[in-house]
């Protein structure tokens, strides 16, 4: 095997490989040789057919295959000789193939850059802190006791009122026809909940049990259902029982009821998951500046074929919002222009995070994919053993929960090394600043519109 190496650019590596026709002609010779000990032909015993025959036969594949290996393991090798590390697989174009003469042909490939030395010391961040308010613990208390309140049935008898939930039959039309969907039967409604469409509710306050009800409302234009969108419809209702709510009082007995030891214990649980969920707001936050900084501070090239893979991923997501109707802005020029810096970006970051998780020996455990199975499957209530067998049976599917693992742990890393202060806020100012900069990174990037 001769390899030359040819002039490359930048990340560019590119080389001429030789093959010599005796190489082949070898592996062709030993193949058939193993072929002739087990094969069949008529006229002929088991391994007593002339090598000859089998290679009239068999010869055009036998050399298509021995190409095929010395491609790949002379191209390996290639690379692993000059200690090369590929970023995306390697470019092959025969440049002659001809069974009898040697093989040429050329790769052609990129290879990941050199991050280069990074210290993230002098990297300063600022988190934002929010300490949860009582108020906020004793709403949400309340909204726990709402939760579990009780219904009676109305004594004495009465109308209806808002806040009242009440038993009904309805069926609903459409220019006096019926529609699929539109019937219920004993359907509990808590009138004032908003759970139907607007004007529903409102119709059935003073009702009695007992008597029938016809609510006429018009479905929104937006309706999900185009069929009924903006459609006038008449509901016919039957009531059938008014009950009231019977609130419950905050104490030790409501705790129990919701698996907590006392109050005190389920105070401060509820305080810590309200805490949990502002610390991942801060946590979103400063791994949005951390991201930024990286972006800014460390400038090295990139691979083309990886930015142009990234840049077609997400093209590809414009045009699938353009065939479902969603304005797009009509300087396309510009806006693959802003979306290949975009791609650009993510490819150096996911390079960088890559490089720091890889020398500092961050890894996966087996442990933290397993649980990243259980909360996919925790997102479907009553499927959750269907989930899991179906992780269990796809690897590679389960394989992908790595990659979030890995960039999470390497952003922890990094935050760990770099100069992070505290900022105390209120609630109110944390999630204030979430929405700026949310709304910041929405004007950097450009958007789909929405059709008006």
């Amino acid at each position: 095997m001769q390899v030359t190496e040819l002039p490359a650019e930048g990340l560019k590596r590119q080389f001429k490989i030789v093959v010599p026709a005796s190489d082949l002609s070898a592996k062709v010779d030993e193949r058939l040789a193993e072929l002739a000990k087990t094969a069949q032909m008529p006229g002929f015993r088991q391994g007593k057919v002339p090598v000859g025959l089998l290679k009239k036969q068999y010869g055009p594949a036998l050399f298509g295959e021995a190409v095929e290996q010395a491609v790949n393991s002379s191209t390996a090798k290639a690379i692993e000789d000059r200690g090369l590390k590929p970023a995306l697989q390697p470019r092959v174009d025969l440049k002659q193939l001809e069974e009898g003469k040697d093989v040429e042909f050329e790769v052609a490939i990129e290879v990941l850059p050199e991050v280069g030395k990074l210290d993230f010391s002098e990297v300063e961040l600022e988190r934002l802190k929010a300490v949860v308010p009582d108020k906020d613990v004793e709403d949400a208390i309340g909204r726990i006791a709402k939760a579990n309140r009780e219904q009676k049935p109305v004594d004495p008898p009465r109308p209806a009122q808002k806040g009242d939930a009440i038993k009904i039959d309805f069926v609903g039309s459409v220019d006096g026809k019926e529609f699929p969907g539109g019937a219920a039967q004993d359907y509990t409604l808590e009138l004032g909940s908003g759970s139907f469409i607007p004007g529903f509710e409102d119709q059935l306050v003073g009702a009695e049990v007992g008597k029938d009800v016809d609510v006429k409302v018009t479905f929104p234009a937006d309706y999900g259902a185009p069929e009924l969108a903006g459609k006038d419809t008449v509901f016919k209702c039957t009531i059938k029982e008014i009950h009231e709510f019977v609130d419950k009082p905050v104490d030790d007995e409501l705790a129990k009821k919701n698996n907590f030891e006392n109050l005190d214990a389920m105070r401060k649980a509820v305080a810590d998951r309200i805490g949990q969920d502002y610390a991942q707001v801060s946590r979103t936050m400063i791994k949005r500046q951390l991201l930024d900084k990286l972006a800014d501070i460390h400038k090295f090239e990139v691979p083309e074929g990886l930015v142009e893979g990234e840049f077609n991923a997400i093209w590809q997501r414009i045009e699938e919002a353009k065939k479902a109707g969603q304005k797009i802005d009509d300087d396309e020029e510009k806006m693959k222009t802003e979306y290949r810096e975009i791609a650009e970006r993510r490819v150096r970051l996911g390079l960088l995070l890559a490089d720091v998780g890889r020398s500092n020996s961050i890894d996966v455990t087996a442990e933290e994919l397993n649980q990243a199975v259980m909360r996919e499957a925790m997102r479907y209530p009553g499927q959750e053993r269907q989930v899991l067998e179906f992780y269990g049976k796809n690897a590679e599917l389960k394989e992908r929960l790595r990659a979030p693992i890995f960039e999470e742990k390497t952003v922890d890393f990094i935050l760990e090394l770099a100069k992070v202060s505290e900022k105390s806020v209120t609630p109110e100012e944390l999630l204030k600043a979430a929405r700026e900069a949310e709304e910041a990174d929405d004007e950097d990037e450009p958007k789909e519109q929405a059709t008006n």
